[in-house]
C-alpha cells in the first residue's frame, strides 16, 4: 500500500460505547445517553452510586485504550505499516464523527469500521457503522465494516476454555446463562437479527464444552433500560428467581459474552446485582472473564480487517 508521509491510506476506526472518565463527566456522560435530555438528580445519583460500588468510576474507557493498542500490534505484526487504528465512541470523547475528522485530515482514504461488540443489531452496530459513513462520506473516504463477529472462532474458544475452569469449580447442577444487553422488543419484532446473533454463540460455546441445550444453558437479558416500553426478556435476575425456586439448581455460571470488556453492565449488574440475587436462594454464582484486550481474540480481529482488504465496500 503506498502512503503518504507515514500515514497509511487506511484506518480502523475501532467503536465502542464511551463511558465517564472521571466523577465529574457522568453529567455530561449521561445527558448524551439521553440525547440530550438532562437526568433528574435522582437518576444521576442512581448512576454515580453503581459507579462508587464498582470503585469510583468504570474501568472501561482504559480497557477500550487498551483494545485498541492490542488491535494495533497485531495489525503491524500482520501487515506492518499498512494500517492505523483510532477509537471513535459512541457517547464520550473521542466521538465517532471527531475521530473521523482526525483521520481526513491525516489523509486517510479508507476506513474499517469494526465495533467492539461482537453481535450485530441495527440498533446498536448498525448505528455506529451508520454514523462513521456519514462522517466520511464528506470527505470521500470509502467505509468497510465488520458488522459481525459472533462466532470468530478465536472468540469462541476464549469463552469455552474459561468456562469449562469455572464449570468444574462449581456445583454438579449449575446452569450457564449466556447473557447479552437486553434491546427494546420493537426492534426485535421489526426482524432485527440480534438474539440469532446471541444464540450462535451461545450455541458454539455449548457445543466445545458439551453442554446440554437447556437442561444445562440458556440465554438471557441484562442490562435492560429504564423505559416504560417493554425490552427483550427473560431478564437474568427472573431467571436466577426461577432458578432459585427450583428443587435441584445448585449455581449460576454466567457467560456475559455480548460485551467483550469489563464495565458497569459486567461489574455492578452481575457481579454486585445478580451474585446478591443468586446468593438469596444460596444459589453458587461464578461469571466467565471479558475478552478485554485478549491478544489471540485481537490478531482474529486483526486478521478479519486485513481480510476484508483495502477496497471492499461492506462486508460481514
Amino acid at each position: 500500500m503506498s502512503h503518504s508521509g507515514d500515514t497509511p491510506h487506511t484506518a480502523v476506526l475501532l467503536m465502542a460505547y464511551g463511558t465517564p472518565r472521571t466523577p465529574e463527566d457522568i453529567l455530561a456522560y449521561y445527558t448524551d445517553i439521553r440525547r440530550g435530555r438532562p437526568p433528574t438528580d435522582e437518576q444521576l445519583q442512581d448512576l454515580t452510586n453503581r459507579y462508587n460500588a464498582i470503585g469510583g468510576i468504570s474501568p472501561l474507557a482504559q480497557r477500550t485504550e487498551s483494545q485498541r493498542d492490542a488491535l494495533q500490534v497485531a495489525l503491524d505484526q500482520l501487515a506492518p505499516g499498512q494500517y492505523m487504528v483510532t477509537l471513535g465512541l459512541k457517547h464520550a470523547a473521542p466521538m465517532i464523527e471527531a475521530a473521523v475528522e482526525a483521520l481526513a485530515a491525516l489523509g486517510v482514504r479508507h476506513i474499517v469500521g469494526l465495533v467492539l461488540a461482537p453481535h450485530y443489531s441495527s440498533f446498536s452496530i448498525g448505528q455506529y457503522q451508520d454514523r462513521a459513513r456519514a462522517a466520511a462520506a464528506p470527505h470521500g473516504i470509502t467505509v468497510s465494516a465488520i458488522n459481525t463477529w459472533a462466532t470468530e472462532p478465536a472468540f469462541i474458544d476464549f469463552i469455552a476454555n474459561d468456562l469449562r475452569v469455572r464449570l468444574s469449580a462449581m456445583p454438579t447442577n449449575t446452569k450457564v446463562l449466556f447473557t447479552a444487553h437486553s434491546l427494546p422488543q420493537r426492534i426485535i419484532d421489526a426482524g432485527d437479527p440480534y438474539p440469532d446473533e446471541l444464540r450462535a454463540t451461545a450455541e458454539a460455546v455449548a457445543a466445545k464444552v458439551g453442554l446440554n441445550h437447556w437442561s444445562q444453558w440458556a440465554i438471557a437479558w441484562q442490562s435492560a433500560g429504564r423505559t416504560p416500553e417493554p425490552w427483550i426478556g427473560p431478564d437474568i435476575l427472573a431467571v436466577i428467581d426461577e432458578l432459585g425456586q427450583s428443587e435441584n439448581a445448585e449455581g449460576v455460571l454466567v457467560s456475559a459474552c455480548g460485551f467483550v470488556a469489563d464495565h458497569l453492565e459486567v461489574l455492578y449488574d452481575l457481579d454486585i446485582e445478580a451474585s446478591a440475587h443468586a446468593a438469596k436462594y444460596g444459589l453458587a454464582f461464578d461469571r466467565t472473564a471479558c475478552v478485554n484486550d485478549n491478544a489471540d481474540v485481537m490478531h482474529a480481529l486483526a486478521a478479519r480487517v486485513i481480510a476484508l482488504g483495502p477496497s471492499a465496500a461492506s462486508s460481514n
